[in-house]
């Protein structure tokens, strides 16, 4: 859903170049990061991939479905299924459990982190929660309080899967 017209699109209302387009802004800089480095590891970033924000002062409930990258400024209480990346920055806040192609926590989580392809978790951020992730980075200065499974082919099945089919069938 978009806020606003593109003054150059055609049937936007406002003729190129005419009197009555509202002026672009002469000062405004696009806001547009290099890519984290999770992303370009884990080929999460697409070039037509977008990326939502919740800034902060913002705090919203709910669900994030889709494709594409989400940043949390603010808190975010609800759970996240994309197949970009998930950016908590330094102070936001999440609960929720998420699924994400690669997640990059600076802030707090409160929640599961499943199936993702790389977990970053940074100086000051915090996980309360579980994390089964292809690999995981922890930064000095970061703490977690959980579960980690990491490094694991998918195909080969977990560990815990392997051990588990081991007692039942009487072989260890």
């Amino acid at each position: 859903m978009a806020l606003w017209k593109d003054s150059n699109s055609p049937g936007s209302g406002f003729a190129s170049g005419s009197a009555s387009a509202p002026p672009a802004p002469r000062d405004a800089a696009p806001n547009v990061a290099p890519l984290p480095e999770a992303q370009r590891r884990t080929g999460a970033a697409r070039a037509d991939a977008k990326e939502s924000l919740i800034a902060s002062g913002l705090t919203l409930e709910g669900k994030i479905n889709g494709t594409g990258h989400v940043r949390v400024a603010g808190r975010f209480k609800g759970d996240v299924h994309i197949d970009g990346t998930l950016t908590l920055d330094s102070g936001a806040r999440l609960e929720g459990h998420v699924k994400a192609a690669a997640v990059i926590v600076g802030g707090e989580l409160i929640g599961n982190i499943v199936d993702a392809q790389q977990v970053d978790l940074r100086e000051g951020g915090r996980i309360e929660g579980d994390i089964k992730a292809g690999s995981f980075t922890v930064a000095s200065g970061a703490r977690m309080r959980g579960k980690v499974e990491f490094g694991w082919d998918r195909s080969a099945g977990s560990a815990t899967e392997t051990l588990a089919e081991s007692v039942i069938t009487g072989t260890v």
